[in-house]
């Protein structure tokens, strides 16, 4: 996609109206909202960088959580404005709403250089529903438009397409920032004539989530290796038993027809040959949702085909692990989605531990590409240690697998077009 780049745009003194993805992860500590992972803001700063070092007057709008519409004041932006500012070095301003007479005082106040954070945009409904009336009111506050937020692309919401659709109208330019960049060269442009071997790790829950990626990479892929709950839908389109695992039983011809396309293509298509297994036991609790607490006891390795009734696959087995990282130490190119198990309990880890240790010897020893398809991919390396041994990260989950897919992101496509 030729898309007009930050680069291109004359920002000097110009209001620029950045969208960014500051849906980060929070919780609450002594009465206040703590960020426990900073690698959304982190992602943004080479654009910021460049926009203050180039005289622009910065004005970021984001979400967090889902308000509905409400003023939730546990998903205010304020401590990310806070959290900027301290990592960027500098002073940034924060506007108590996203529209309307704060926001635009806010506007009016800056001086070129400045950074102001806009307050959650889906503190109205307006914005989810790409509502042209609100939208209007948000490119009220610009010149110009840079999308940075891969991670909602994907969405046709007001501050994503309804806004730039507005600035181009009135003749203003729309870009796509240095994060947007990597994120369609990495997602599209380095995938068109992929190294080979070519090796894509799927994982993740539901075949119904991945069947379209699937799909389109069994197009471009020498091997797809499958992990997490969504192999048990797999399994049992082979026939097998998988006891209490999660599984789509409705999607096992989906399962099949990925299946026969990948031998008609002559693709290897690998699914785990051992398990670890535990057995869900009903403690009688519920969660702050009001549902069962679940406690898994006694893990252990399933060598056979079949799952007993009374358990539940929750990782790849050591025998699937070494043979996954076999192949992944050969790859030229890899594209990971999704954990190969519950890799949030250490006891269901070490599958993904190993898939993450071995993409990152491939990337170091090989000079494989490395592309990490967003979501909890990078959560698992992260929590590896192993995030910055990778040739990239998604910081999109929905929006890589639709731009994976194929799909036109709204986000994107909203964007203006460089002259030919």
């Amino acid at each position: 996609m030729n898309k007009l780049s930050v680069n291109d745009l004359n920002v000097k003194s110009q209001r620029v109206l950045v969208r960014v993805d500051y849906n980060v992860p929070m919780e609450e500590k002594d009465g206040k909202m703590i960020i426990n992972d900073t690698t959304r803001i982190k992602e943004t700063l080479p654009t910021l960088l460049m926009l203050t070092a180039k005289g622009a007057k910065i004005i970021l709008a984001a979400h967090l959580g889902r308000p509905k519409g409400k003023r939730e004041p546990s998903m205010s932006l304020r401590p990310v404005a806070n959290k900027l500012s301290e990592m960027i070095g500098r002073p940034v301003a924060f506007a108590e709403d996203c529209i309307g007479d704060p926001a635009e005082k806010a506007v009016a106040a800056l001086k070129p250089g400045d950074i102001l954070l806009l307050e959650n945009v889906r503190y109205y409904n307006e914005e989810e529903a790409n509502d042209p009336a609100f939208a209007e009111k948000l490119a009220r506050l610009a010149d110009l438009y840079v999308n940075d937020a891969f991670g909602a692309a994907h969405r046709a919401h007001a501050s994503t397409e309804g806004v730039p659709r507005v600035i181009a109208r009135r003749g203003g330019q729309c870009a796509a920032g240095l994060l947007m960049e990597r994120e369609l060269q990495f997602l599209g442009r380095e995938l068109e004539k992929p190294a080979r071997p070519f090796v894509v790790i799927l994982g993740g829950a539901k075949v119904s989530d991945k069947i379209k990626v699937i799909d389109r990479l069994l197009e471009l892929a020498d091997t797809i290796l499958i992990g997490g709950a969504m192999a048990y839908t797999f399994k049992l389109a082979q026939g097998f038993k998988v006891g209490k695992s999660l599984s789509e039983p409705d999607k096992q011809d989906v399962a099949r027809a990925a299946m026969d396309k990948a031998k008609a293509r002559h693709v290897q298509f690998l699914l785990p040959s051992d398990n670890i297994i535990g057995t869900p036991v009903d403690t009688g609790k519920l969660n702050k949702k009001g549902k069962p607490i679940i406690e898994i006891q006694n893990p252990q390795t399933n060598q056979g085909p079949d799952i007993p009734a009374e358990a539940e696959g929750l990782d790849i087995g050591p025998e699937t692990a070494r043979r996954y990282c076999e192949i992944i130490l050969k790859a030229n190119t890899i594209i990971w989605n999704g954990p190969m198990g519950m890799f949030e309990d250490a006891r269901f880890a070490e599958g993904t531990n190993a898939v993450a240790r071995a993409v990152a010897e491939a990337t170091a020893r090989n000079g494989a590409k490395s592309i990490i398809g967003g979501g909890d991919s990078v959560k698992a390396l992260n929590q590896a240690g192993l995030g910055d041994k990778v040739t990239f990260m998604s910081t999109g989950g929905g929006a890589s697998l639709e731009f994976l897919e194929g799909r036109v992101l709204p986000g994107v496509a909203a964007l203006s077009d460089k002259s030919p």
